[in-house]
């Protein structure tokens, strides 16, 4: 169930920057309008919403403030998408974050760096990486069957989807959340006659040049050696993002894998990012941050 994006419409969680705003550039340059919806935009993503307004001609952008983890805020991006194009026909949840200290395994709620309040009992990555894709799929589900037309959603998973990474626990286990997810949502895209077909497929990057490591001090001790980086840049993921909602053989629960190779990741017996040439190396030195907090917890 391939769909041209030309004259389509799209929402894109996370879209002020990153990969996120580079899917969105990509599908406003081939003529699909765009509601960004993020906390803010960077300038960057600024100058592309003034390169592509609502009163000018062919392919417009919109931006909605959106905190991913409100349902209520959710809701009013699709009320947006209805308000300005008509409704949506690709949706891409993409807003995530990599265990940043304020909600992070290795620094608990009710120490000073956590942002998890011990009274909400919730960590905060698991609500933006793990419940805001789920619920913004359940609402574009819901939001195509009202239209009685077909829809695609593509997911943002990684390659930590595979593999394990003791610095990053959460993280890691919100990726094979999102490819077991997708993966279980398959038969969308084959219904029974009368139902419009929906596909549900994701994107696993590799490492990625993006603010979200670069502007972050703690993350980029992770990176390692230059050499070993591993980097991708958004607008190759940008790219496999859109051939995912284009191309007729990424059909649903296809999980693509993007690093140095493009490839389709398997269900079972799959080699790996690492065997497939798409692994990313680490410091091993940043694991004794790891260590030193153990440490504090036995008061050493």
């Amino acid at each position: 169930m391939a769909m041209n994006v030309e004259g389509k419409s799209a929402i894109v969680t996370g879209a002020g920057s990153g990969i996120n705003l580079s899917f969105a550039k990509l599908l406003l340059s081939k003529g699909c309008n765009v509601v960004i919806a993020d906390l803010s935009l960077r300038p960057e993503a600024e100058a592309v919403v003034a390169e592509y307004p609502l009163t000018g001609n062919g392919a417009k952008v919109v931006f909605q403030k959106t905190d991913v983890t409100d349902w209520v805020q959710l809701d009013k991006m699709f009320e947006v998408a209805i308000e300005h194009f008509g409704g949506a026909d690709i949706v891409c949840p993409g807003a995530g974050v990599y265990e940043p200290p304020w909600s992070n395994f290795w620094i608990p709620p009710g120490t000073p760096q956590s942002k998890d309040a011990i009274s909400s009992s919730r960590y905060a990555v698991v609500d933006i990486n793990i419940t805001h894709p789920i619920r913004v799929t359940q609402m574009a589900i819901a939001h195509f069957m009202s239209r009685r037309k077909p829809g695609v959603i593509t997911h943002i998973t990684s390659v930590a989807g595979q593999v394990p990474y003791f610095p990053t626990p959460v993280y890691v286990a919100s990726k094979h959340a999102i490819n077991g997810f997708v993966r279980s949502l398959a038969k969308l895209e084959n219904p029974p006659a009368h139902i419009p077909k929906i596909r549900v497929n994701g994107c696993a990057p590799a490492r990625i040049l993006t603010p979200l490591w670069t502007d972050n001090p703690e993350k980029m001790k992770m990176v390692g050696k230059k050499e070993d980086a591993g980097w991708v840049m958004p607008d190759e993921v940008a790219q496999v993002m859109l051939d995912l909602v284009e191309k007729e053989e990424y059909v649903g629960g296809t999980i693509v894998e993007i690093g140095a190779n493009v490839r389709t990741v398997g269900m079972f017996n799959d080699p790996g990012p690492i065997a497939s040439g798409n692994g990313v190396k680490g410091d091993p030195g940043v694991e004794n941050d790891m260590w030193s907090s153990m440490e504090q917890l036995m008061g050493n």
